[in-house]
């Protein structure tokens, strides 16, 4: 068996780019995002219009008028993460939310506290803040986390909830991804084995794996799509999942890994295109290129 060079990935940071989506109704969706979230027009044609911060593109929405859901036995997205940078930023959001008369999920995970929506192409968001890493949980090389229920009247009674949400605060990210995956052996053996991802978390039909000690970069479940065909044409769905790596370097490094490995990809200027085994698409990266 071919030996794979050093994984590069699991000594390196990264950070997640924009998500890019399909929806059915380009303008619904804007105002989904602007309005629920706080995001912020940056760049807009007819067919493609992508929002964020100021400072920090968040995602891209094409256009597929009439396009149907994906569904969610087909691989694809499970949901975004927005991850706000306190605890009260979330408490002035689910305020926001609530105003708007929107039903939302909750679960604290133990490393973090979340809220959960769909957009209105069914598109998985979760809106969370991390708690301070000293006080995650680990044995053994993995993350203790849970789905229990969040402490709402200690959630909106941090100081400064009161605040009304406008816009995104200023250091919100996208924290994590969370993919449809057909798989979980497989995928494992992609993100693991080939990419350099380390396994942070064990739950049935799911990983969790990141780098440098983060709870999870990604989500990986086969809850409802194990060995699933891909979504109908011209379904509304996920187009590609961004990851930035900090050198050119890095870049090189993943090419030999993924060569040696036997994975096909497209190497161009700054950046690496590839599908993991369930057909979801990864486009990494250089954050610097000198």
């Amino acid at each position: 068996m071919t030996q794979l060079p050093t994984p590069t990935l699991t000594r390196t940071d990264l950070t997640l780019g924009a998500i890019e989506l399909t929806v059915a109704d380009l303008n619904r969706s804007v105002t989904f995002y602007r309005q629920l979230l706080g995001m912020t027009v940056l760049t807009s044609t007819l067919e493609r219009v992508t929002l964020g911060l100021p400072d920090r593109p968040l995602l891209a929405l094409e256009t597929r008028p009439g396009a149907h859901p994906a569904p969610p036995s087909s691989p694809g997205l499970y949901h975004l993460a927005v991850l706000l940078p306190t605890r009260a930023d979330l408490a002035r959001w689910v305020q926001h939310a609530a105003r708007l008369g929107l039903r939302t999920g909750q679960s604290d995970h133990l490393v973090s506290e979340a809220f959960y929506l769909n957009d209105p192409d069914g598109h998985g968001i979760e809106v969370y803040r991390d708690r301070p890493r000293d006080t995650w949980r680990w044995q053994d090389g993995q993350v203790q986390m849970a789905g229990d229920p969040i402490d709402m009247n200690s959630l909106l009674a941090e100081p400064g909830a009161n605040t009304p949400f406008d816009s995104l605060p200023e250091g919100t990210t996208l924290g994590h991804v969370h993919l449809r995956v057909t798989d979980l052996q497989a995928t494992e053996a992609f993100y693991r084995g080939v990419l350099g991802f380390d396994v942070v978390s064990r739950w049935p039909g799911a990983l969790f794996i990141s780098v440098g000690g983060y709870h999870h970069h990604f989500g990986l479940n086969t809850w409802q799509s194990e060995h699933g065909a891909p979504a109908p044409r011209g379904s509304s769905g996920l187009l590609r999942v961004n990851v930035n790596l900090p050198e050119a370097q890095d870049l090189d490094e993943l090419e030999s890994r993924l060569r040696a490995a036997g994975v096909m990809f497209t190497h161009e200027h700054h950046s690496l295109d590839v599908r993991d085994p369930a057909g979801n698409a990864l486009r990494f990266h250089a954050e610097r290129t000198s």
